[in-house]
């Protein structure tokens, strides 16, 4: 989304028309469950439970802002796409949602396959016992040193991302006496974030290697030559937060094209092809994602009657779900600091966090729900603006979000489906830490990763 640049940032607090605002719910204690995980619920008080712990005793543990990572729900969103896809296909966790040891451990658990893009994702892979043989490197300049480390713990497939890394890789495996497994990375001009499709536009973009101008069919035979390398598939990524199945038909049919392409010039037939991931969430209860089965069948169905048409065996399907797994696991947990109203414009509400834990409203213009979440409020509604502690105007958690008028520092509230890119994306920001990560199951609650301290801090600064 473009803005227009003005000296102090973009003008957040401009005044909407009148009427732009949807009605406030009827009910302000009432939890959607599209947007928070399976087990949270509210007590007899009114008090938000997730794991069978309620947030008081999580805040006065654990403290505040936190993350607050629902296990179950986790594991369960996990294992139906797992089970969606069956045997026939494979389900890849894009660690780049959140990645942690305890997460690579309960993935290893529930059967699925790991996608890392750096080395400390790597690591941190490697480190919690993830096998080697189910985890694909993804990244568009992987350095020499995350290539060999990858290929000398022998990680399943490097996907490759550019002419020069094909040489790259394929000069390191043959060093190494070893052949790596592949996939190549084109892009395929399809554009799904809007829902519109564009033939050239989106080829414009620092991942991939162009389908157009037969780019993609050349990376394909050099990668083919060499010896360092085996060519297990074709990679497509069309785009993030994605309802719409139509664009995954659109980029199926150029890949398929090319495989068939592939067959015909070399007399090989690739048997994977990876359609990456992106698939959305329910942020807000305007959000309407597709369920993991409904999924599954729509992207077998398209792959299966493209290679149908081309007379091609069906490859094998990869996916790679990253948000649409962790994503609506967690909520971050924060306590109000202060009630600013403004007359005639809205209320702003400043917690004790903000865009060091969570970016995504800055950068993105995403939208969140919010709760009161430490008790129930038969109060007015009013128009809330969440904000955090940052010396910074575009320091916005939730943009527009009704809450309930009598709302007061001290009182907790919690916003949803943060569980993907929050903790990933997290920053120092103005020397703010970094809130800790705890997991809660069956009225037990752990910390998976702590919270940072001043001494953190300051051992990195060794001026």
């Amino acid at each position: 989304m473009s803005r227009s640049a003005h000296p102090a940032g973009p003008r957040h607090a401009d005044v909407l028309p009148e009427g732009h605002y949807s009605a406030p719910p009827a009910d302000l204690n009432s939890l959607d469950p599209k947007v928070w995980s399976e087990t949270v619920t509210r007590d007899a008080d009114g008090v938000l439970t997730v794991g069978g712990i309620d947030v008081k005793r999580l805040a006065e543990e654990y403290g505040t802002p936190a993350y607050v990572l629902d296990e179950d729900d986790f594991r369960s969103r996990a294992r139906a796409w797992r089970t969606a896809f069956g045997d026939n296909a494979d389900v890849f966790y894009a660690g780049k949602a959140f990645l942690s040891r305890a997460v690579v451990r309960w993935l290893n658990e529930e059967g699925l396959n790991l996608d890392v893009c750096s080395g400390g994702e790597l690591a941190t892979a490697l480190s919690a016992g993830m096998p080697a043989e189910r985890i694909a490197f993804h990244g568009n300049n992987k350095s020499v040193a995350e290539i060999r480390r990858a290929v000398e713990a022998g990680v399943g497939r490097i996907v490759l991302d550019s002419f020069q890394e094909i040489v790259r890789v394929a000069h390191i495996a043959r060093e190494l006496g070893t052949r790596q497994r592949v996939q190549i990375r084109i892009t395929v001009g399809v554009e799904a974030h809007t829902h519109e499709f564009i033939a050239t536009a989106h080829e414009d973009q620092k991942f991939g290697i162009p389908l157009a101008g037969g780019q993609a069919a050349e990376a394909v035979r050099r990668a083919l030559q060499l010896d360092g390398l085996e060519v297990i598939g074709i990679h497509s990524h069309i785009g993030s937060q994605i309802f719409d199945m139509s664009g995954f038909e659109v980029a199926a049919h150029r890949v398929v094209g090319l495989l068939k392409d592939i067959r015909d010039e070399h007399g090989v037939e690739l048997p994977e092809i990876d359609l990456g991931g992106g698939l959305g969430i329910a942020y807000t209860s305007d959000d309407d994602p597709r369920e993991p089965h409904e999924i599954a069948k729509a992207l077998t169905e398209i792959v299966t009657r493209e290679c149908e048409v081309a007379k091609l065996r069906t490859p094998r399907i990869s996916v790679e779900p990253g948000r649409a797994i962790v994503g609506p696991t967690a909520f971050t947990l924060y306590e109000v600091g202060t009630v600013k109203p403004l007359d005639g414009l809205r209320t702003y509400v400043s917690v004790d966090g903000g865009m060091s834990d969570n970016i995504r409203t800055a950068l993105y213009d995403a939208e969140y729900s919010v709760s009161l979440v430490s008790r129930s409020s038969d109060a007015e509604p009013m128009l809330t603006r969440v904000v955090g502690k940052h010396c910074e105007s575009g320091d916005i958690v939730v943009k527009d979000a009704f809450l309930p008028g009598d709302l007061a520092p001290g009182d907790l509230i919690a916003v949803p489906a943060t569980g993907a890119y929050c903790r990933s994306m997290a920053s120092n920001y103005n020397h703010v830490l970094r809130p800790p990560v705890v997991a809660v199951k069956d009225g037990q609650a752990r910390v998976i990763v702590r919270r940072e301290t001043e001494e953190d801090l300051l051992r990195l600064d060794v001026g």
